[in-house]
């Protein structure tokens, strides 16, 4: 647990650098957004180079973990909560967890539900998920309920691309642009966020299971990044990275579009440990 954290923070999954690569290209040659982007991936590469973390912000720490219910649930969530504590020590991680009620810092990023650990039953080795999502990009999420009149957005597909284009719109460049947004379509208020959350584990080349869904992320993407908006709001093609829609099934009566947005620092790994407890695989 100690070292996908500590690479989780430190190392830029190898999708989101690339894109942002791709991104450099298409930017005009000595613009602000193409500089942006160049300091951006310099910063990248000094992270990983020197084991330090990619921003400043080290987020607020999520844990996926899939496999067998066994008695082994719990010395995974106390060797989480370890590697935290002696990360949080070294820097590694920042102190991002405050007790809501106190208003001090507990200054080891452990807390009332703090990390968040969830827990899905599945019939394969255990697969541990982490996420590191900045607070600033957390603060650009958001919900809609559908049909939404101010944007003039129905219950159907075009409703819902109203909704993400307006949630990108009223980002502007907030959250640390170029973002990459995971949406539910679908689900209650609670569901719908962690739902969104967990399609940004997706990587960015991968195409969508369904036909409408991959339309929907293409079209969104591509006219997302026609808003000018660019790298931190300051003009340019790359607003976003990347779109990921996930969708859950939902009562008559609501129809909720999550969005959860996710800066260009999208830190999140996958593992699959081995009988052991060592990591057997990076997924």
């Amino acid at each position: 647990m100690y070292d996908l954290i500590y690479k989780t923070s430190t190392v830029l999954p190898e999708d989101v650098t690339l894109a942002i690569k791709k991104a450099v290209a298409r930017e005009e040659r000595n613009s602000v957004a193409k500089i942006t982007l160049d300091i951006i991936l310099k910063s990248i590469a000094l992270s990983s180079a020197r084991g330090l973390p990619i921003c400043q912000d080290t987020g607020t720490i999520l844990v996926m973990i899939e496999g067998r219910p066994d008695k082994s649930i719990f010395r995974l969530e106390e060797s989480i909560k370890d590697a935290i504590r002696k990360l949080t020590k070294q820097g590694i991680l920042r102190q991002n967890c405050v007790c809501s009620l106190t208003e001090k810092n507990t200054l080891d990023n452990t807390g009332m539900y703090v990390p968040q650990i969830h827990f899905e039953p599945a019939d394969r080795p255990t697969r541990i998920s982490i996420m590191l999502k900045g607070g600033g990009s957390e603060n650009m999420s958001t919900q809609y309920s559908l049909p939404n009149s101010k944007i003039k957005a129905g219950r159907d597909m075009e409703g819902v691309r109203r909704c993400l284009l307006d949630a990108v719109f009223q980002a502007q460049g907030k959250g640390c642009a170029p973002g990459i947004l995971g949406v539910c379509i679908g689900g209650d208020r609670a569901s719908g966020f962690l739902i969104a959350k967990k399609q940004l584990f997706r990587k960015l080349e991968d195409k969508n299971s369904s036909s409408v869904l991959a339309s929907l992320e293409k079209t969104v993407l591509k006219q997302a990044n026609e808003l000018g908006m660019g790298p931190m709001g300051l003009g340019g093609k790359t607003t976003l990275l990347g779109v990921k829609i996930g969708h859950a099934g939902r009562h008559p009566a609501c129809y909720f579009v999550t969005v959860s947005y996710s800066c260009w620092a999208t830190r999140r790994y996958v593992v699959e440990l081995n009988q052991k407890g060592e990591i057997k695989k990076w997924i």
